[in-house]
Order: structure tokens, then sequence, then C-alpha cells
């Protein structure tokens, strides 16, 4: 039987933690995340993609704690907003806004356009101490809410209406959500290669670390 890879979650975002351990669960991984660790450096977020900003926390993660990282970056681009906030979505009201002070400013920005159309996008990485990462990314159309609705999720939630569902995130299930939501395809899609990567993870660790992991 394998042993498990420990797998740290580099995020302190307890919404996205939550829905990416739904979704491995079952693989022969320990699912981490930063809080199981002392403090350590923050990552300058300051790629103009959500791909070089994914990889950058993965890559920074997994080389200072020795083990494999998988972080996530994504964001909401509003149509009408020439594609804002983009890769600024979690700054877009300022480093310390919540997400209630988020949203007011969105909706203050769309007030009056009639083309609410928008799309979250995520980009997923996984990477090794060495440096090498994989990568996954998926994307989800949806409008702009006229108002918020639902509590569940996190983020823009509240206020991104799903066609489809005839929902806003905000009022999906988890279940539900990660069905269609740029982060559930982008892990879904991970999670169908998974035994895949998990070879792909030991083959690119260290020696030491390669022996632990071994198959009894």
């Amino acid at each position: 039987m394998a042993k498990e890879i420990p797998l740290v979650i580099a995020t302190g975002n307890q919404g996205k933690i939550t829905e990416i351990q739904e979704l491995l669960t079952g693989f022969p991984i320990e699912i981490k995340n930063l809080d199981d660790f002392g403090p350590i450096p923050e990552v300058a977020e300051d790629g103009k993609t959500f791909d070089e900003n994914a990889y950058k926390k993965a890559s920074f993660t997994a080389k200072i704690l020795g083990i494999p990282a998988l972080a996530d970056d994504s964001g909401l681009m509003v149509e009408a907003l020439d594609g804002a906030p983009g890769v600024l979505s979690a700054r877009y009201a300022g480093e310390n806004a919540t997400d209630e002070q988020r949203i007011a400013k969105l909706l203050k920005a769309v007030k009056g356009k009639t083309n609410r159309k928008a799309a979250f996008e995520c980009v997923l990485s996984i990477a090794v101490p060495s440096g090498p990462a994989l990568t996954y990314q998926a994307r989800c159309e949806g409008l702009i809410a006229e108002q918020p609705a639902g509590q569940n999720g996190f983020g823009y939630d509240p206020i991104f209406f799903y066609p489809p569902l005839n929902k806003t995130f905000g009022q999906m299930t988890l279940e539900e959500k990660s069905q269609v939501s740029h982060r559930g395809k982008a892990l879904n899609e991970l999670k169908q290669e998974f035994d895949k990567v998990l070879i792909w993870i030991r083959r690119h660790m260290p020696l030491e670390e390669k022996f632990l992991y071994k198959e009894d």
C-alpha cells in the first residue's frame, strides 16, 4: 500500500481549502494547509495572469516547506468592465476589504449597465520543491446579479448568477457548485488524472522523499 504524500494547499482561504479537500478525498495524500506550519513569508501576487500567480504561489510554498504544494489563482472578469477585476479580484476593494465590500464596489461599477456578462477563471498549479509544476485551468460563464443572493460559498459567489441552474453560486450547495464552477471543473480535471499526478510527484521529489513514499 502506498504511503500518503503530504500536499499543502497554498492558501489561507478556508472556502478554497474546503472545496479542494472535498474533491480529493480518497486519494493517498495528507492534505495540509498553511496553518499547519509556522509563519512563512508571503508571496507577492504580482503576476499579470492567473497562471503566473498560481505557479508563483505553488512553487514558492513547495520550496519553502519542502513538500508538494497546490495553489490556485482565480478571479472574476466582467465584460462591461473590460475584464476587471481579473487578477485583482481579491484586492479589488483594498487589501483588507471584506467580501461584502468587494461585492458592493463591483455592483456600483456595473450599476446601469445592460451587459451583465461575466466569467470566473481558475488556474491550478501543483509544484514540487525542485521547481517543476503541472497546470490545470477552467472557466465558468454567467451574469452579474442585480443584488446578492444566497449565503453559501465565498467571495463574489452571491452575485455570480449561473443561468443553467437559475441560481447564484451563493445559492448552490457545495456539491452543485463543484460540478459547474471554474474551480470545480479544474479540480475535477485534476481528480481524473490524480493517479498520474501522484506518479509525477514521486518522480520529482528528492531521493530521501522518494524513499519515504515508496510503496510497501
